[in-house]
Protein backbone atom coordinates (compact mmCIF):
# COMPACT_ATOMS: atom_id res chain seq x y z
CA UNK A 1 0.00 0.00 0.00
CA UNK A 2 2.77 2.55 0.38
CA UNK A 3 4.20 1.63 -2.67
CA UNK A 4 0.44 2.30 -4.32
CA UNK A 5 0.20 5.12 -2.44
CA UNK A 6 4.14 7.08 -3.59
CA UNK A 7 3.03 5.75 -7.30
CA UNK A 8 -0.62 7.86 -6.97
CA UNK A 9 0.64 11.16 -4.54
CA UNK A 10 -2.12 13.13 -6.15
CA UNK A 11 -4.28 11.15 -4.66
CA UNK A 12 -3.15 10.08 -1.22
CA UNK A 13 -0.75 12.93 -0.21
CA UNK A 14 -3.13 14.55 2.16
CA UNK A 15 -2.12 13.84 6.60
CA UNK A 16 -4.93 11.34 7.20
CA UNK A 17 -2.96 9.13 4.74
CA UNK A 18 -0.59 7.50 6.90
CA UNK A 19 1.55 4.37 7.59
CA UNK A 20 -1.31 3.28 10.02
CA UNK A 21 -3.91 3.52 7.68
CA UNK A 22 -2.12 1.00 5.52
CA UNK A 23 -1.22 -1.13 7.99
CA UNK A 24 -4.79 -1.54 9.27
CA UNK A 25 -6.58 -1.38 6.17
CA UNK A 26 -4.14 -4.65 5.09
CA UNK A 27 -4.26 -6.14 8.81
CA UNK A 28 -8.12 -5.98 8.11
CA UNK A 29 -8.07 -7.83 4.94
CA UNK A 30 -5.47 -10.20 5.65
CA UNK A 31 -7.59 -11.10 8.98
CA UNK A 32 -10.79 -11.50 6.43
CA UNK A 33 -9.79 -14.05 4.37
CA UNK A 34 -6.10 -15.99 5.96
CA UNK A 35 -6.27 -18.90 3.34
CA UNK A 36 -5.88 -15.98 0.61
CA UNK A 37 -2.45 -15.75 -0.96
CA UNK A 38 -0.67 -12.26 -0.90
CA UNK A 39 -1.81 -12.12 -4.16
CA UNK A 40 -5.36 -13.20 -4.03
CA UNK A 41 -5.70 -10.72 -1.22
CA UNK A 42 -4.26 -7.80 -3.71
CA UNK A 43 -6.90 -6.47 -5.31
CA UNK A 44 -8.79 -6.11 -1.79
CA UNK A 45 -6.35 -3.94 -0.71
CA UNK A 46 -5.72 -1.61 -3.49
CA UNK A 47 -9.71 -1.02 -4.01
CA UNK A 48 -9.97 0.07 -0.15
CA UNK A 49 -7.13 2.19 -1.13
CA UNK A 50 -8.55 3.76 -3.82
CA UNK A 51 -11.99 3.71 -2.24
CA UNK A 52 -10.49 5.87 0.78
CA UNK A 53 -8.80 8.50 -2.12
CA UNK A 54 -12.50 8.89 -3.59
CA UNK A 55 -13.75 9.47 -0.04
CA UNK A 56 -11.62 11.74 0.73
CA UNK A 57 -12.06 13.37 -2.46
CA UNK A 58 -15.75 13.76 -2.04
CA UNK A 59 -15.92 14.33 1.68
CA UNK A 60 -13.53 16.89 2.55
CA UNK A 61 -11.94 18.37 -1.08
CA UNK A 62 -15.20 18.74 -2.93
CA UNK A 63 -16.64 22.26 -2.35
CA UNK A 64 -19.74 22.28 -4.75
CA UNK A 65 -22.60 20.24 -5.91
CA UNK A 66 -20.56 20.07 -9.46
CA UNK A 67 -17.76 18.71 -8.28
CA UNK A 68 -19.10 16.15 -6.33
CA UNK A 69 -20.68 15.42 -9.79
CA UNK A 70 -17.72 15.31 -11.81
CA UNK A 71 -15.53 13.30 -9.76
CA UNK A 72 -18.53 10.58 -9.87
CA UNK A 73 -18.66 11.26 -13.68
CA UNK A 74 -14.93 10.50 -14.78
CA UNK A 75 -15.24 7.51 -12.38
CA UNK A 76 -17.84 6.11 -14.39
CA UNK A 77 -16.51 6.76 -17.69
CA UNK A 78 -13.40 4.78 -16.68
CA UNK A 79 -15.12 2.11 -15.33
CA UNK A 80 -16.62 1.76 -18.70
CA UNK A 81 -13.60 1.76 -20.40
CA UNK A 82 -12.67 5.37 -21.35
CA UNK A 83 -9.34 6.56 -20.53
CA UNK A 84 -8.30 8.63 -17.29
CA UNK A 85 -7.95 11.97 -17.19
CA UNK A 86 -4.44 13.31 -17.62
CA UNK A 87 -3.45 14.28 -14.22
CA UNK A 88 -6.11 12.80 -12.16
CA UNK A 89 -4.72 10.30 -10.27
CA UNK A 90 -8.31 8.91 -9.02
CA UNK A 91 -9.06 7.85 -12.42
CA UNK A 92 -5.30 6.68 -13.25
CA UNK A 93 -5.53 4.16 -10.29
CA UNK A 94 -8.92 3.06 -11.13
CA UNK A 95 -7.88 2.93 -14.94
CA UNK A 96 -5.21 0.40 -13.41
CA UNK A 97 -7.56 -1.57 -11.67
CA UNK A 98 -10.31 -1.53 -14.18
CA UNK A 99 -7.61 -3.16 -16.43
CA UNK A 100 -6.23 -5.94 -13.72
CA UNK A 101 -9.81 -7.30 -13.46
CA UNK A 102 -10.27 -7.44 -16.70
CA UNK A 103 -7.98 -10.12 -17.13
CA UNK A 104 -9.73 -12.10 -15.34
CA UNK A 105 -11.52 -14.92 -16.48
CA UNK A 106 -14.48 -14.05 -14.56
CA UNK A 107 -14.93 -10.78 -15.89
CA UNK A 108 -17.61 -11.70 -18.54
CA UNK A 109 -20.03 -12.70 -15.33
CA UNK A 110 -18.54 -10.64 -12.45
CA UNK A 111 -17.69 -7.07 -14.74
CA UNK A 112 -21.14 -5.90 -15.24
CA UNK A 113 -22.09 -6.73 -11.29
CA UNK A 114 -18.39 -4.87 -10.25
CA UNK A 115 -19.91 -1.47 -12.59
CA UNK A 116 -22.75 -1.38 -10.69
CA UNK A 117 -21.23 -1.46 -7.44
CA UNK A 118 -19.03 1.37 -8.20
CA UNK A 119 -22.15 3.01 -9.79
CA UNK A 120 -23.86 2.16 -6.28
CA UNK A 121 -21.09 3.69 -4.35
CA UNK A 122 -21.03 7.40 -5.90
CA UNK A 123 -24.47 7.46 -5.97
CA UNK A 124 -24.96 7.06 -2.41
CA UNK A 125 -21.73 9.10 -1.92
CA UNK A 126 -23.51 12.04 -3.42
CA UNK A 127 -26.63 11.57 -1.55
CA UNK A 128 -24.61 11.70 1.74
CA UNK A 129 -22.66 15.21 0.52
CA UNK A 130 -26.12 16.64 -0.27
CA UNK A 131 -26.91 15.58 2.88
CA UNK A 132 -24.55 17.27 4.80
CA UNK A 133 -24.19 20.36 2.30
CA UNK A 134 -27.92 21.29 2.47
CA UNK A 135 -27.39 20.00 7.12
CA UNK A 136 -30.45 17.69 6.44
CA UNK A 137 -30.54 14.91 8.87
CA UNK A 138 -31.83 11.74 7.48
CA UNK A 139 -33.42 9.57 9.11
CA UNK A 140 -32.06 6.72 10.59
CA UNK A 141 -33.49 3.74 8.41
CA UNK A 142 -32.72 6.12 5.31
CA UNK A 143 -29.04 6.71 6.56
CA UNK A 144 -28.81 2.75 7.07
CA UNK A 145 -30.33 2.37 3.74
CA UNK A 146 -27.44 4.61 2.18
CA UNK A 147 -25.10 2.22 3.59
CA UNK A 148 -23.22 1.59 -0.42
CA UNK A 149 -21.38 4.87 0.38
CA UNK A 150 -19.52 2.94 2.78
CA UNK A 151 -17.84 1.09 -0.35
CA UNK A 152 -17.62 -2.19 1.33
CA UNK A 153 -19.41 -4.31 -1.64
CA UNK A 154 -17.79 -2.37 -3.97
CA UNK A 155 -14.45 -3.47 -2.96
CA UNK A 156 -16.15 -7.47 -1.97
CA UNK A 157 -17.18 -7.49 -5.58
CA UNK A 158 -13.23 -6.53 -6.75
CA UNK A 159 -11.94 -9.47 -4.50
CA UNK A 160 -14.68 -11.82 -5.84
CA UNK A 161 -14.13 -11.16 -9.17
CA UNK A 162 -10.57 -11.18 -8.69
CA UNK A 163 -10.69 -14.32 -7.08
CA UNK A 164 -13.11 -16.09 -8.98
CA UNK A 165 -12.34 -18.48 -11.97
CA UNK A 166 -14.52 -18.94 -15.39
CA UNK A 167 -17.19 -20.84 -13.68
CA UNK A 168 -18.93 -18.58 -11.64
CA UNK A 169 -21.52 -21.14 -10.40
CA UNK A 170 -22.72 -19.20 -7.00
CA UNK A 171 -26.05 -17.53 -7.16
CA UNK A 172 -24.67 -13.71 -8.02
CA UNK A 173 -28.14 -12.41 -6.13
CA UNK A 174 -27.83 -14.38 -3.41
CA UNK A 175 -23.96 -13.53 -2.88
CA UNK A 176 -24.78 -9.52 -3.63
CA UNK A 177 -27.55 -9.85 -1.03
CA UNK A 178 -25.07 -11.37 1.52
CA UNK A 179 -22.87 -8.57 0.73
CA UNK A 180 -25.15 -5.39 0.92
CA UNK A 181 -26.08 -7.47 4.60
CA UNK A 182 -22.52 -7.44 5.41
CA UNK A 183 -22.19 -3.85 4.55
CA UNK A 184 -25.36 -2.31 6.41
CA UNK A 185 -23.50 -4.07 9.70
CA UNK A 186 -20.19 -2.45 9.53
CA UNK A 187 -21.48 0.82 8.16
CA UNK A 188 -23.15 0.62 11.80
CA UNK A 189 -19.98 -0.83 13.42
CA UNK A 190 -17.98 2.19 11.86
CA UNK A 191 -20.42 5.12 13.52
CA UNK A 192 -20.61 3.37 16.88
CA UNK A 193 -16.55 3.52 16.44
CA UNK A 194 -15.67 6.57 14.87
CA UNK A 195 -18.26 9.15 16.65
CA UNK A 196 -16.34 11.35 18.24
CA UNK A 197 -14.06 11.86 14.80
CA UNK A 198 -17.40 12.35 12.87
CA UNK A 199 -18.36 15.10 15.36
CA UNK A 200 -14.95 16.91 14.83
CA UNK A 201 -14.61 16.45 11.31
CA UNK A 202 -18.47 16.87 10.67
CA UNK A 203 -19.43 13.76 8.93
CA UNK A 204 -22.87 12.23 9.30
CA UNK A 205 -22.71 9.33 11.82
CA UNK A 206 -26.32 7.43 12.88
CA UNK A 207 -25.83 8.15 16.60
CA UNK A 208 -26.54 11.97 15.45
CA UNK A 209 -29.79 11.06 14.06
CA UNK A 210 -33.18 9.71 16.07
CA UNK A 211 -32.30 6.98 17.53
CA UNK A 212 -29.65 5.87 20.45
CA UNK A 213 -26.52 4.26 20.96
CA UNK A 214 -28.75 1.10 22.42
CA UNK A 215 -30.90 1.36 19.32
CA UNK A 216 -28.12 1.28 17.05
CA UNK A 217 -26.39 -1.96 18.74
CA UNK A 218 -29.75 -3.99 18.61
CA UNK A 219 -29.98 -3.02 14.90
CA UNK A 220 -26.34 -4.30 14.24
CA UNK A 221 -27.50 -7.80 16.80
CA UNK A 222 -30.23 -8.25 14.54
CA UNK A 223 -28.94 -7.07 10.92
CA UNK A 224 -25.60 -9.71 11.80
CA UNK A 225 -27.45 -12.55 12.50
CA UNK A 226 -29.64 -11.62 9.46
CA UNK A 227 -26.22 -11.62 7.23
CA UNK A 228 -25.27 -15.37 8.64
CA UNK A 229 -28.85 -16.28 7.41
CA UNK A 230 -28.11 -14.98 4.29
CA UNK A 231 -24.58 -16.22 3.86
CA UNK A 232 -25.61 -19.97 4.52
CA UNK A 233 -26.76 -21.20 1.59
CA UNK A 234 -23.90 -20.60 -0.31
CA UNK A 235 -21.07 -21.50 1.82
CA UNK A 236 -20.71 -25.31 1.07
CA UNK A 237 -20.05 -24.05 -2.42
CA UNK A 238 -18.14 -20.59 -1.87
CA UNK A 239 -16.62 -21.70 1.49
CA UNK A 240 -14.18 -19.01 1.12
CA UNK A 241 -16.35 -16.13 0.25
CA UNK A 242 -18.62 -16.81 3.01
CA UNK A 243 -15.72 -16.81 5.28
CA UNK A 244 -14.47 -13.64 4.29
CA UNK A 245 -17.55 -11.65 4.48
CA UNK A 246 -18.72 -13.35 8.14
CA UNK A 247 -14.73 -12.37 9.07
CA UNK A 248 -15.34 -8.71 7.67
CA UNK A 249 -18.05 -8.41 10.31
CA UNK A 250 -16.08 -10.07 13.23
CA UNK A 251 -12.85 -8.47 12.43
CA UNK A 252 -14.94 -5.07 12.36
CA UNK A 253 -16.90 -6.08 15.56
CA UNK A 254 -13.57 -6.13 17.59
CA UNK A 255 -11.33 -3.40 15.67
CA UNK A 256 -14.19 -0.56 15.76
CA UNK A 257 -13.87 -0.86 19.54
CA UNK A 258 -10.32 0.23 19.69
CA UNK A 259 -9.47 2.13 16.88
CA UNK A 260 -10.21 3.48 13.72
CA UNK A 261 -8.53 3.65 9.99
CA UNK A 262 -7.76 7.70 9.33
CA UNK A 263 -5.07 9.10 10.62
CA UNK A 264 -5.24 12.89 11.89
CA UNK A 265 -6.52 15.85 9.98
Amino acid sequence: MCEWAAAYPGLFSAKPFDAALYSTLSLAMAFSGPWFTAEQLRMANKVCLWAFGLDWLVDYVATSPSEVDEIARRCLDVAAGAPPVSGDDLTRLLADIRDELAASPAFPVLGPIWRDELERMLRAMLKEWHWRSAKVTPLFDEYLGNADNLGFSFAFASHWLHTAGPDVTADLGQVREASWAVQRVIRLLNDLGTYERDVSWGDLNALLLDTSRAEVERRIAELAARSRELITPFRPTHLELAGYLERQMDFCAGFYQVADYWGTL
